[in-house]
């Protein structure tokens, strides 16, 4: 069985290089960084032009999913104004996907003529950096809602804008913005 759920790839963040690395009182490096309007999907390494790219170490979390709704809601608990979602460094960034109930499923994400097999294979854990480039306390807002690593299963091409989630379990797109760590089954 398989649910199906209507979804947008608002963003798909592609980028050679580490930005976030050393003391973040330093800044951000320099590197070019891709809002791209598709993005080519390699089953086993990633997407093309990223840094995790067919890194070994990377091979089961080259892709990171993500939802907007998680980043709104964090920003509204700081008293913020919106981030800019490319901040946060996430490849993949959707509305309206709720992502924790697909940490160890096999899931596809479909949009115009592309089709991705993916795994779920962890929680991306939020770095310090948060603090720095979106507000402080953003590092802690961030746990336990900063997506979702994943291998790609398949190869494929994926298109910002209207896509389609197919996923094995039932999803909740309403709790998308929910700490999964506050989520009923869960272990604080």
């Amino acid at each position: 069985m398989s649910y199906t759920y209507d979804v947008e790839i608002l963003h798909l963040l592609v980028s050679p290089a580490h930005a976030y690395f050393g003391r973040a009182k330093d800044g951000p490096a320099d590197v070019v960084t891709t809002d791209a309007d598709e993005a080519q999907v390699v089953a086993g390494k990633g997407i093309v032009g990223d840094r995790f790219f067919g890194k070994a170490a990377h091979m089961d979390a080259a892709v990171t999913l993500f939802a907007v709704e998680s980043l709104e809601a964090i920003a509204a608990e700081l008293g913020a104004d919106p981030f800019d979602p490319l901040l946060a460094r996430r490849n993949v960034v959707l509305c309206g996907a709720e992502l924790s109930p697909l940490l160890g499923q096999d899931f596809v994400l479909e949009s115009v003529d592309g089709r991705v097999e993916f795994h779920g294979g962890r929680q991306a854990h939020p770095c310090a950096w948060m603090d720095r480039v979106l507000a402080p306390g953003a590092h802690k807002a961030m746990r336990g809602r900063g997506g979702l690593r994943c291998r790609p299963l398949s190869s494929g091409t994926l298109h910002r804008g209207p896509a389609v989630l197919i996923s094995p379990v039932p999803l909740d797109p309403a709790r998308a913005a929910i700490p999964s760590l506050l989520r009923p089954g869960r272990l604080p």
